[in-house]
């Protein structure tokens, strides 16, 4: 079992920055792709970004050039940098990880833009 704990969450105006970070624990072997989703209120969840574990990236187009994700594999840690943040990046924003073809959640962090 992995546990993925999330952070970073928090009120911010449009034009700000925030910086998630999402930490594993639990049985870790070999984590693969880690990544990160939001679900705004009243939708469906939706890919922000993911990355590999040898540092292959993908973004939504909704937030390139504006979000950055990356990780620390020795603290299997994934980070989300998010700028100029607008307010439809309003969601709760989810990390994942996959090991060994399973697929781990975190609980979320609420991201709130306001304009």
């Amino acid at each position: 079992q992995v546990q993925l704990v999330e952070s970073g969450g928090g009120l911010v105006q449009a034009g700000g920055s925030l910086r998630l970070s999402c930490a594993a624990s639990g049985i870790i072997f070999s984590i693969n792709a880690m990544g990160w989703y939001r679900q705004a209120p009243g939708k469906q969840r939706d890919l922000v970004a993911t990355i590999t574990s040898g540092g292959s990236t993908n973004y939504a187009d909704s937030v390139l050039g504006r979000f950055t994700i990356s990780r620390d594999n020795a603290k299997n840690t994934v980070y989300l940098q998010m700028n100029s943040l607008k307010p439809e990046d309003t969601a709760v924003y989810s990390c994942s990880a996959s090991q060994w073809g399973d697929d781990y959640w975190g609980r979320g962090t609420l991201v709130t833009v306001s304009s």
